[in-house]
């Protein structure tokens, strides 16, 4: 099977679609056949050696695919080849063919392509815990999301418009109009706005209920300063920490100092709170149940077509390495997909 492989930490050059033996389910697995798998930012950060999970190169990245089920363990059972599944895997997805536990697995119904199955697990998911697990967003709350036009950001937006929050949100400015489409309220241009201003302007000193940021430091210290007592900061990413195509320990140290300090006495004195979400921590494959009923509920909403994956690029396997630039460039809106 060919399988892309970080071969070592470096810029988009160091991916390599390679030759590997096909593996062998064990009893308790299923193997799929791997058409799509999705692009998400912390592939880029583990390629460049800023992801912590990540094993040590080489290695087979990828968190989500959709494929068929084209082999079976000793021990599986209810399942069938040739099934149609969307599949959540901590790394080794970016291949042709990947072993995963049923757990891991959806049964898709006709209705959701391959395609906007692998698009659906790591950005909704992550949009879907951060709202309702964490946040616990109610109707009419106001809510900011850092890089809406992401793909965590556009399935926020789909997610929120259904529980009808205000939501505000910063992204380039040609990207708004298809985010006003999406139902975002309020967009924000990010290069020539100061959000914090415009979100100040428009509903207030301390509105928000809940911010959503993948960036950094700088908007953590602004974006809490914009919440309103019970408000939360809700962190799920550290994009500020990528600088170019390399690993730069200058800018991770740089960003680290900044990092805010939020003590339990500062927090309980401001009644706000600070959270976090990373789906590729080892708790959510450990304990599988505290997402399913989640995965479960956003395939149903896919299949009503009440929410539906943003595919903005679909790139052949062989052209991971323009992949990783396009997505690294934040040119996309939506998702990145590679097809193999």
């Amino acid at each position: 099977m060919k399988a892309l492989v970080v071969t070592r930490h470096g810029p988009p050059g160091v991916l390599r679609l390679e030759e590997r033996p096909a593996p062998d389910p064990k009893p308790d697995q299923l193997r799929v056949r791997v058409r799509f798998a999705g692009l998400n930012f912390a592939d880029v950060q583990a390629r460049v050696g800023l992801y912590p999970d990540a094993p040590k190169p080489p290695f087979v990245s990828g968190y989500e695919c959709a494929g068929e089920i084209d082999a079976l363990g000793s021990q599986s059972s209810g399942w069938q080849v040739g099934e149609r599944v969307m599949v959540m895997s901590r790394f080794g997805a970016q291949a042709e063919q990947v072993c995963v536990v049923p757990s891991q697995l959806q049964r898709l119904p006709e209705s959701i392509s391959l395609e906007a199955a692998a698009a659906l697990p790591v950005n909704f998911l992550t949009a879907h815990h951060l709202l309702h697990q964490v946040g616990r967003a109610r109707h009419g709350e106001k809510i900011l999301i850092q890089q809406a036009a992401g793909g965590v950001g556009t399935a926020v937006i789909q997610l929120g418009k259904l529980a009808g929050f205000t939501m505000f949100g910063t992204a380039s400015a040609a990207k708004h109009e298809r985010l006003r489409n999406l139902g975002l309220q309020h967009p924000i241009d990010y290069r020539t706005q100061d959000f914090r201003q415009e979100v100040e302007r428009i509903a207030g000193p301390r509105a928000l209920q809940l911010v959503l940021d993948p960036m950094g430091p700088d908007s953590w210290k602004a974006g809490y300063e914009l919440l309103a007592p019970g408000g939360q900061l809700l962190v799920f990413g550290f994009s500020a920490i990528v600088d170019g195509a390399r690993r730069n320990p200058f800018k991770l140290l740089s960003e680290g100092l900044k990092i805010p300090k939020y003590s339990p006495l500062k927090v309980m004195g401001d009644n706000r709170a600070v959270g976090g979400v990373n789906m590729g921590a080892s708790i959510f494959w450990e304990h599988p149940e505290l997402l399913l009923p989640q995965l479960q509920t956003l395939v149903r909403l896919a299949a009503e077509k009440a929410i539906a994956p943003i595919v903005d690029k679909i790139f052949p396997a062989a052209e991971a390495p323009q992949a990783h630039a396009y997505l690294q460039s934040r040119q996309s809106f939506g998702k990145v997909l590679l097809a193999f």
